[in-house]
């Protein structure tokens, strides 16, 4: 089985025991754009995607149930930056590697933005971005304690938490249909794992990154969410709702598990 996996620092709690395991399932990693892409067209039988791609696709995956990357109020990793207030934006560069974050932004400020709001889609670069922008959506460890003078910073799920309650929900395993499961409890047990490790995930990722480890123990242990039960459907099936109302989706459909 072919399983594909962004490699952000918030999907090491799953990565990294499954790179340990061996247990068969084909590991392919890649941005949660382009996963949801290969899922889409059959290269892959299951992938962590973003989770506007699994509803515009609800009808042709189903979804794998406890495992999500998820959040409930400030993230940190999903920022508007801006260099002029919000209705003042001509133009905003966009990091689309998760086009979840790209819904997320116009979800909550489409009624906001001007007219005529110019977007474009760049590298990950946030100060490549805003050099010609009046603002950019940086997403992803790019974002991970990002701070500069003389902008304003909004964290789009904080944005999203105090204006629904709810738990935004970033992306989901989504399984293409007529696949059949083998491995559900191996990513179980990995991500217990991984939720047990995140000390040492955190200590591992700074000297990867180079962020300072208290900033990835803070964000594992206490930004990101890995399950998805209740909370996180309720989340979902609540940003499903205004995706279709701003018109992101065509219809809407039940959420189906695995």
């Amino acid at each position: 089985m072919l399983f594909g996996i962004h490699d952000f620092i918030n999907s090491q709690p799953l990565l990294e025991p499954l790179m340990k395991k061996k247990v068969g399932l084909e590991i392919r990693t890649g941005s949660p754009a382009q996963l949801a892409d290969q899922l889409s067209c059959g290269e892959l039988d299951m992938a962590m995607i973003p989770a506007i791609e699994y509803l515009k696709h609800a009808d042709r995956f189903r979804l794998l149930p406890n495992i999500s990357i998820a959040s409930r109020n400030k993230v940190g990793t999903v920022l508007l930056v801006s260099k002029v207030p919000l209705g003042a934006i001509r133009s905003l560069a966009q990091d689309d590697r998760s086009r979840t974050s790209v819904a997320l932004l116009q979800v909550l400020y489409s009624k906001v933005f001007p007219a005529g709001l110019k977007l474009e889609s760049q590298e990950p670069d946030p100060e490549k971005m805003l050099e010609n922008h009046d603002a950019a959506l940086i997403i992803g460890d790019q974002a991970l304690g990002y701070s500069r003078e003389g902008v304003s910073i909004y964290d789009l799920s904080e944005e999203w938490f105090n204006r629904t309650g709810k738990t935004f929900v970033h992306a989901v395993i989504a399984v293409r249909e007529g696949i059949e499961i083998e491995f559900t409890q191996t990513l179980m047990d990995a991500k217990q794992e991984g939720v047990q490790n995140l000390d040492a995930i955190a200590e591992t990722q700074a000297k990867k990154t180079g962020h300072p480890v208290t900033l990835l123990q803070d964000y594992l242990k206490n930004k990101i969410r890995y399950d998805f039960a209740d909370e996180e459907m309720e989340g979902l099936v609540h940003f499903q709702s205004l995706c279709h109302e701003t018109g992101l989706i065509p219809q809407k459909f039940p959420l189906k598990l695995v």
